[in-house]
């Protein structure tokens, strides 16, 4: 059998150790504390009001303008708080907190479609996917009403990607086991709405009884193709499956539409399906839970906005001291100051690492000059002269050797012998680039206001005094 693959990349420990666990309805929380902001794009602001009664599904936020996706309470029960907290990212976010009354009220507004798979349109599957609240479930969070309306009319290839090469996590390869159908439904929904003939799933060879379920549940294999990847780090980002099944190379500043792809993660095709045939938002998902401090790891479903401290209390606890809680996997994840953090749309696992999983640290780390990374980097990059220039504060160089072309996938710094923080310094330099440029755009603006239009008669009543 073929194996796809990509250039460069590298080989962690997979540490799947829950890929044979089924996953297991959490215990629904006293309280949820949604986010405001769980994806790309503006934060919602609150259509409820402290001391609201709320139905499980209900729209509680919402973007008024631009990019940007609702939120749904979690649970029925009553608004106790609305409050600005600070996130993991640092940012000061919104938040809704929820009393559960347990009695699990579904909104009225979340009803099954009545219409056969062949009569949905486009309009159709955007407006029930950006009602659904629908972000990137991979971990990116884009909204993702918006990335299927950029695509609409331009693709050849729709891509399932289920490689989950990331340590640790197994959440897609439970779903592609226990409820292949889910993904394949959604695959052959958005097929039709986009007028392909053939689809494609995208499976690393660490999961073949995964190939194979999803194969079981394909009733005509001529219309979706199961793709067996290389595993190989990180095979699940976009731009390496697209190159990977179709030798196309996204390169930086463009989108997989612009090559002729669409490419979307197993959980969220999922969800697309339930959005648009049974109304359902995304109130829920799959999270892994692991690490070498955790008593028991397990794959759970859990409600968007339980504390991640109780998803840890339910694996049986911690062993030893944490040193670091991660949402997401080891290599891209985000690393939590708050052990109560909620599970929010991106949150695919929870991993607690003690001291003995950390990586070596030197206070002074020296580039040998050895090549690795140049070697292991995915999109070809020269991460040796990205960190050097950004250390050196050279933002100007950074973006000439088109630092805003990583993906910070941390190969760089993952197969590093010296130690050096690569991934991160060159993070640090594209948030001052960011920030630069958006300063730059500020003043140019500020600079070319178009003064208001005099009001006419203002002009009259001059004339008259003169």
């Amino acid at each position: 059998m073929k194996r796809y693959s990509f250039k460069g990349g590298v080989h962690p420990p997979q540490n799947k150790n829950t890929a044979g666990l089924p996953v297991v309805d959490m215990p629904l929380p006293e309280k949820v504390y949604i986010p405001l902001s769980m994806h790309i794009g503006a934060p919602c602001e609150p259509l409820v009001k402290v001391g609201d009664s709320v139905f499980k599904g209900q729209i509680i936020g919402d973007v008024k303008s631009g990019l940007g996706a609702p939120v749904h309470a979690t649970v029925s029960g009553k608004v106790e708080a609305i409050k600005v907290s600070t996130n993991a990212a640092g940012q000061n976010t919104g938040y809704i907190v929820i009393q559960n009354d347990f009695e699990e009220r579904l909104s009225p507004d979340i009803t099954p479609s009545d219409k056969a798979p062949e009569e949905y349109t486009i309009d159709d599957v955007v407006s029930a996917v950006r009602k659904a609240g629908i972000a990137g479930m991979g971990g990116a969070t884009f909204p993702t009403y918006a990335k299927l309306q950029s695509a609409y009319g331009k693709i050849k290839y729709l891509i399932v990607n289920c490689a989950e090469c990331e340590p640790y996590i197994t959440v897609n390869h439970r779903l592609m086991l226990e409820h292949p159908e889910r993904i394949v439904n959604g695959l052959m929904l958005l097929m039709k709405v986009f007028g392909l003939s053939r689809g494609y799933i995208a499976v690393e060879d660490n999961k073949l009884d995964a190939a194979e379920a999803l194969e079981s549940a394909i009733e005509d294999p001529d219309l979706i193709d199961v793709c067996v990847m290389e595993t190989k780090y990180p095979q699940g980002d976009e731009r390496q499956i697209i190159y990977a099944l179709t030798g196309r190379e996204l390169t930086s500043g463009h989108l997989p539409f612009e090559v002729k792809c669409l490419v979307l993660n197993a959980e969220t095709v999922a969800a697309i399906y339930n959005a648009v045939i049974y109304g359902m938002p995304l109130i829920e998902r799959y999270v892994t839970v692991d690490g070498d401090c955790v008593a028991e790891p397990k794959n759970l479903n859990v409600r968007l906005g339980t504390p991640i401290s109780e998803l840890i209390d339910y694996c049986g606890g911690l062993t030893s001291e944490p040193h670091k809680i991660i949402c997401g996997g080891p290599m891209m994840g985000i690393a939590q100051w708050d052990i109560n953090a909620p599970v929010i749309k991106g949150t695919s696992s929870v991993i607690v690492f003690s001291k003995n999983k950390r990586k070596r640290f030197s206070f002074n780390p020296s580039c040998i000059h050895c090549g690795r990374c140049v070697g292991h980097c995915p999109m070809h990059l020269m991460p040796n002269y990205l960190y050097a220039f950004a250390k050196d504060g050279q933002l100007d160089r950074c973006v000439e050797f088109d630092i805003m072309g990583c993906v910070e996938c941390g190969s760089c710094s993952y197969d590093c012998p010296a130690d050096v923080p690569i991934v991160q310094t060159i993070r640090a330099a594209k948030g001052k680039i960011n920030e630069e440029q958006r300063a730059r755009k500020a003043a140019l603006n500020k600079t070319f206001v178009v003064p208001e239009k005099e009001d006419e008669s203002k002009k009259e009543g001059r004339r008259v005094e003169h």
